[in-house]
Order: C-alpha cells, then sequence, then structure tokens
C-alpha cells in the first residue's frame, strides 16, 4: 500500500498544475470567447473563421505527436511546459494590437502551438501524479481547476465589455493570468522536478497486441467526436452574425458552458473510477444534440445548447485523456498522449473546415453532420469497450 505521504504529494502536484492551467486557460479561453466575433469584425467569413480554427486546432495538435516524442525520451517535462506557456502570455494579449484578421490568425496559431509543446508533458505528469489516487479523479480534479479558469476569463472579458471597452481591450488585460501563470510553474518546477517518481508501480496492462489494438479503435472513436464537436468560435460568429446574442451575452454563453464543464468535470471522473467506460458513452449520448439548439434556437435556446456543450466538454475533459492513462505503459505515455492529441487535432481541423464551410451553404446539414459524427463515435467507443473489457 501507497504511504499517506506519497498520497499527498501527488494530490499536491495535480493541485499546483492545476492553478497553473487555471490562469493559463482565464487567459486562453477569454481570448477564444471573443475571437470568432473580433475574426469577423476584422472582415473574415465564416469559412475563414473555421478555417482559422480548425488549423490552430491541428496545429496544436499535430506538433503534440513530436513533442510527446521528445517527452518520453528526454523525460524533461518542465522544459516543454515553460515555452508552451510562454506562448501562451506572448500570442493572446498580442491581438489587443492587431489590425486584420491574418496577423490575429497567426497569434490565435502561435498560442496553439505553445499548446502542442506543453501538453503531453503536463498529461503525462498528471498521469504519474494520479497513478496513486485514480486517474478519473485526478485528471478531473486537475481539469476542475482548468475549467474554473477557463469559465472566469470569459466572465472577465464580459465586463470589459459591460463598462463600455472594445474587444482589444479584452485581450489586453489577459496578459495578468498568463504572466501569473508562469510564476506559478516555477514554483511548481521547484517543489517536484521529477514528477514520474510518484509513479512507484505499474498498473498490470493486457498484452501488447491487445493494448495497441484497443488504443487505435479508442483514437478512431475520439476523432469521430472531435471532427463533430462544433468549437466555440463558429458558434459564437453564428450568433455574431443572426444577432442571436449580444456582444457582452457571447463570451457570458461561453462562460456558462465553460461553468457546467467546471462543475461537472470532478464528478464524472469519480464516477469513472466507479463505473469505468460506461459514463463516456452516457456522456456523449447526452450532449450530441447541443447543435440543435445553438444554430437554430433564440437566446433562451442558446444557452440551453451551451449548456449541453458544456456536459459535452466536461465529460470529454475528464475522461478521454484518463482513459489513456489506464490502456498505455507510463514509458510510453508521452508518445501515446503526442499520438493521440495528433489525430484529435486533424479531426478538429477537418470537422471545423467542414462546418465552417456547410455553415455558408446550409445550417441545416451543419447541425446533421455534427449530430453524426457524435453518434458514431458513440458506436466505436463502445467497440473499444467491449474490446478494453475481455
Amino acid at each position: 500500500m501507497l504511504k499517506k505521504s506519497h498520497k499527498n504529494a501527488a494530490i499536491t502536484l495535480v493541485i499546483i498544475l492545476g492553478v497553473v492551467s487555471f490562469l493559463a486557460d482565464m487567459t486562453v479561453e477569454g481570448a477564444k470567447s471573443i475571437t470568432g466575433a473580433f475574426l469577423a469584425l476584422l472582415g473574415a467569413n465564416a469559412f475563414i473563421v473555421g478555417i482559422v480554427a480548425g488549423a490552430g486546432e491541428f496545429i496544436g495538435y499535430a506538433l503534440r505527436l513530436f513533442s510527446g516524442y521528445l517527452v518520453d525520451k528526454t523525460a524533461n517535462y518542465w522544459l516543454f511546459t515553460f515555452f508552451g506557456y510562454a506562448c501562451n502570455l506572448i500570442g493572446l494579449p498580442l491581438l489587443a494590437f492587431t489590425g486584420n484578421w491574418r496577423t490575429a490568425a497567426f497569434l490565435i496559431i502561435l498560442e496553439r502551438v505553445g499548446k502542442a509543446l506543453r501538453t503531453p508533458a503536463r498529461d503525462a505528469m498528471l498521469s504519474h501524479a494520479s497513478h496513486s489516487i485514480g486517474r478519473g479523479f485526478g485528471f478531473g480534479l486537475h481539469q476542475t481547476f482548468d475549467q474554473l479558469g477557463a469559465m472566469l476569463g470569459p466572465l472577465i472579458v464580459t465586463l470589459v465589455l459591460f463598462l463600455k471597452g472594445s474587444y482589444r481591450d479584452g485581450f489586453a488585460i489577459l496578459f495578468i493570468p498568463g504572466f501569473l501563470a508562469i510564476v506559478s510553474l516555477i514554483v511548481a518546477s521547484r517543489i517536484y522536478p521529477t514528477p514520474q517518481d510518484l509513479e512507484t508501480s505499474q498498473i498490470t496492462t493486457p498484452t501488447k497486441n491487445h493494448t495497441n489494438a484497443t488504443f487505435w479503435i479508442y483514437l478512431l472513436a475520439s476523432a469521430s467526436l472531435a471532427a463533430g464537436f462544433a468549437d466555440f468560435p463558429i458558434i459564437a460568429y453564428h450568433f455574431e452574425k443572426h444577432a442571436i446574442l449580444s456582444a457582452t451575452l457571447i463570451p457570458f454563453s461561453y462562460a456558462v458552458g465553460l461553468g457546467v464543464s467546471s462543475a461537472s468535470v470532478l464528478f464524472f471522473g469519480k464516477l469513472y473510477d466507479r463505473l469505468g467506460y460506461v459514463v463516456l458513452i452516457i456522456t456523449t449520448v447526452i450532449a450530441a444534440f447541443f447543435p440543435i439548439f445553438v444554430f437554430f434556437g433564440g437566446t433562451a435556446l442558446a444557452f440551453f445548447g451551451m449548456f449541453l456543450w458544456g456536459i459535452g466538454t466536461g465529460a470529454q475533459s475528464s475522461l478521454l485523456k484518463a482513459i489513456i492513462g489506464d490502456i498505455i505503459p507510463k514509458e510510453k505515455r508521452g508518445r501515446a498522449y503526442g499520438i493521440y492529441n495528433a489525430c484529435f487535432g486533424l479531426a478538429c481541423f477537418i470537422g471545423s473546415a467542414l462546418m465552417g464551410f456547410l455553415y455558408d451553404i446550409s445550417l441545416f446539414w451543419l447541425v446533421v453532420f455534427s449530430i453524426f459524427m457524435q453518434f458514431l463515435s458513440v458506436i466505436i467507443f463502445l467497440v473499444a469497450g467491449i474490446r478494453r473489457a475481455k
């Protein structure tokens, strides 16, 4: 049995990394809550918004394939994490000074590059720390901090706009939490220079061939979900274009969705530790109908759609990576997270670009595509779950 002090150290590292993500996501999601509308004001159309959102996600995820490999080879978690958060600090607040959508797109993508550098290293550290406390709980606890910051960021921007500030003012104020995230990261690296030591034993895993097959099927299901799950910039573009919500309510609606997510991630994580894989299936089905409400509804239904969107986001945040931690041995986990994120990002790019294209043609087919891909992911998740249970 693990010593109590070891478990306390693991929980402490999860909490400190959670604080870092709390502050960083105030910057990231605060900016994301208005980038779609901001790009529209700079002259971008829906297809461009979809391409920028999708390309940023794709580049950010695809680069994780290489950063995850380097994390496993070097075991230098903190170096990659520092560089990643530095890109976050530099890129998004500078949107306050951009005058055209091309420069804005570059800065948005720069932040995604930073996320590519930091995420496999951070997820590997979390998988080591959560080994002794339950991976669903560990990732869920971290995501609680993450999503709280993600909710507060849009609320800060909402307040700036409510006080008659501009989108540029909203971007500028986000420098503060970005800087504090770097300071918190320095503290974490000093206290836990070798976080892999927190995983003292390896959970027995299936045979190599069985593990690989399950992982690839699971990867396909996650990619299908990523392709069909509409990112907020295209939703915000719709709210702005059709005046569904006012400029102030657009970031507030994002905060509502992220608030639901932050309130549910720890619950879903604990539920996964108790009930297992079925939790992911149920939450995916529940969230799958959000496109109907955000794209076809008025103000009230749009907020209900964001509520469902938040449930889906919360379940994905707390479960998708936790399950990989249970499938893959720890010495290959950085690489596995890199492969997972690269495929997830490619699917996000294709899905976002296609939904942007469909938006300019027919909202009906956009919604059909989104719901179909999410239910397709459910079917493939079931196949992966059955194989994993054998």
